[in-house]
């Protein structure tokens, strides 16, 4: 049992340690505020304070961060440790910086409360981010700070005992729009024949040709040969918009597709645009999901174009039932978003208080490559080897998103069905 002092236990502190030190270190702990039991104490101990209490404890000073109320501007002035950004600086500490405030400050997204620019779909931008400026967005520095902290806390304490996560590599989909052609109605294909003429819509609706965004059995059989265990998102929008061009849900094809997956793999709701402002909706696109598939109640969910704002989004979220969110990453640009390749649970800054809801950060997906960063099938094969590389060093959890348009036939993103594939054999080396 480890023992850490501070002169006051904040729902912060707690928050961060059982991140820190159980989840991620495997490490129990017990926190107190008590100096004379600190001070008797034989086992191995922490001080979190402003000053130390004895000679050979493990000091840390801590910064204020951890102890104050809501959100405001901090002094994030980065240095270099190990090869790796840190920030909150220390001196005559037994660790060069406040690992503790400066992991909740990335894990909390404390910055995304502090007033911002947003991008051109109201989203937090990424140019705003401490990560983006000061170079170490590619990287979760978090799990790096955890194996230097590891490190020194054996140094101090040789019979201390600590385990990381196993790595694992978890690929995802976002189902947004189920097929190219096939399912849309005379109306939609009317109108989109005649914005684009093509032979292959024809082909494709008179049954001589596959429907280009339909991967689905090739999928199936990519995750049998290599043992994974994917979890599909879908957008189930009642109604299109400028936003939402899914197969409407009311149709059997979107409800045969749903039965198809369920029975194979986990699945949560893609919350579509139109319900970011109304929770009606998101409650409404919950229960039809939970209907299509059987399953009374969906406890997963992506946001579709990553559009999220704390914190009324995730409390929406908690309050409609979801357990588990996926969102946790850019739209704009591929990265670790909260610095950070381990899920996490959820602190809101605004109740100052940890949730039960648990968020599972991606650093890829394809749309960001292709649309936003414009890259080739091959630079997204050496970006997706990066992320490979960094997660399993850290003995992290790489996340993928990937959608199924890019993964069938279409002219358009030709070459990415086979980088794809590629990049399944390398993460399971």
């Amino acid at each position: 049992m480890l023992l850490i002092y501070s002169h006051t236990i904040s729902p912060r502190l707690k928050y961060i340690c059982n991140f820190i030190f159980k989840e991620q270190l495997g490490i129990e702990f017990k926190l107190t505020t008590d100096s004379e039991h600190f001070r008797n104490c034989t086992s191995t101990k922490i001080n979190y304070s402003k000053s130390r209490i004895i000679p050979d404890e493990f000091f840390i000073y801590s910064h204020h961060l951890l102890f104050e109320q809501q959100a405001q501007q901090q002094n994030t002035e980065c240095f270099i440790i190990n090869n790796n950004k840190a920030f909150f600086q220390i001196e005559e500490s037994d660790f060069p910086f406040d690992i503790l405030a400066a992991s909740f400050y990335l894990l909390s997204r404390y910055e995304e409360y502090l007033p911002h620019e947003k991008d051109m779909y109201g989203r937090y931008a990424h140019e705003n981010s401490l990560a983006f400026r000061e170079g170490f967005l590619n990287i979760p520095v978090v799990n790096f700070w955890l194996e230097d902290f590891a490190a020194a806390l054996i140094l101090k304490y040789p019979t201390i005992n600590y385990q990381l996560p196993d790595f694992n590599f978890l690929p995802t989909y976002d189902i947004d729009i189920a097929y190219s052609y096939k399912n849309k109605g005379v109306k939609r294909n009317i109108g989109g024949f005649l914005k684009s003429p093509s032979i292959e819509r024809i082909k494709v609706l008179a049954g001589a040709e596959k429907d280009p965004f339909d991967c689905y059995e090739w999928l199936n059989k990519l995750h049998e040969e290599n043992k994974l265990e994917p979890i599909y998102f879908f957008l189930v929008a009642k109604k299109n918009g400028q936003y939402d061009k899914n197969i409407l849900p009311g149709r059997g094809a979107m409800w045969k597709l749903v039965k198809q997956h369920i029975r194979l793999y986990e699945i949560g709701v893609h919350p579509s645009w139109q319900s970011n402002a109304e929770k009606k909706v998101l409650k409404n696109e919950l229960k039809l999901l939970g209907e299509m598939s059987d399953i009374k109640k969906i406890t997963m969910s992506r946001q579709h174009y990553i559009k999220f704002n704390l914190p009324q989004t995730f409390q929406n979220l908690i309050a409609a039932g979801i357990h588990d969110d996926y969102s946790m990453g850019y739209g704009s640009t591929n990265g670790f978003r909260a610095s950070v390749a381990s899920s996490f649970f959820w602190y809101d800054l605004e109740k100052e208080q940890q949730t039960a809801l648990r968020l599972h950060p991606f650093c890829f997906m394809d749309a960001n490559s292709f649309y936003e960063q414009k890259q080739t099938a091959q630079q997204t094969a050496e970006e997706l080897k990066h992320y490979l590389t960094v997660c399993k060093s850290i003995n992290g959890t790489m996340i993928s998103i990937w959608h199924n348009d890019f993964l069938g036939t279409s002219p358009k993103f030709k070459g990415w069905k086979a980088l794809y594939e590629q990049f399944i054999s390398l993460a399971q080396q």
